[in-house]
C-alpha cells in the first residue's frame, strides 16, 4: 500500500497516542481535522490501523516474569499444527507467539507472576499438549528497549 508522508506523520502520532483527537493529530500535520479524519478513517478500513488499545504496565499489575519458550514439535503436519495453535492461543498467560525456522517450531512470549506460577503453567498446560516434544525456556532478566510502535520511518 502506497502511503503519504502525512499518512505516516498521522501513524506515528497514533502509536505514540491512540487517544488523541482528529482535531489534535490535524494540527500536528498541517491539515483541517475533517480531511485528516478521512485519512484516519481509510487507515482503518484498509486494515491499517487494527485497534486502538490501552498498554497496561504487567509489573504494576504482579506479572512480573516473562520467559520466551522454544517449542519444538513431535509431528510437523498441517494438523498437527493447527492443534498446537489453536491450543496454545487459549492460554492467556501466551501473549506471542510464531512460527519461526531453525531447530524449533514455535517461539513463545509467555507473562506471569513470577518463576513458581510459570512452572505451574508449564506442567499443567504447556508440556501437557500432546504433540509438544520440548520445550526450552529462557527467563527475561532485563528489559531493555520495549516498544509496541512499528519503524514507520523506514516508509518514508
Amino acid at each position: 500500500m502506497d502511503l503519504s508522508p502525512i499518512d505516516i506523520k498521522i501513524l506515528a502520532l497514533l502509536q505514540q497516542d491512540a487517544s488523541l483527537t482528529a482535531a489534535e493529530i490535524a494540527e500536528h500535520v498541517n491539515l483541517s481535522a475533517s480531511p485528516c479524519w478521512r485519512r484516519i478513517n481509510r487507515l482503518e478500513q484498509e486494515g491499517i490501523i487494527e485497534k486502538k488499545v490501552a498498554l497496561v504496565n504487567a509489573e504494576k499489575l504482579g506479572l512480573g516474569l516473562v520467559v520466551f519458550a522454544r517449542i519444538s514439535l513431535s509431528k510437523n503436519d498441517e494438523a498437527s499444527l493447527h492443534d498446537f495453535e489453536q491450543r496454545v492461543s487459549r492460554y492467556p498467560e501466551v501473549v506471542e507467539c510464531y512460527t519461526v525456522t531453525g531447530s524449533a517450531d514455535y517461539h513463545l512470549k509467555i507473562i506471569t507472576r513470577d518463576i513458581k506460577h510459570y512452572d505451574r503453567f508449564l506442567r499443567r498446560h504447556l508440556i501437557q499438549i500432546p504433540l509438544v516434544r520440548d520445550v526450552n525456556s529462557n527467563v527475561a532478566v532485563t528489559r531493555i528497549k520495549y516498544t509496541t510502535g512499528l519503524p514507520l520511518e523506514t516508509q518514508l
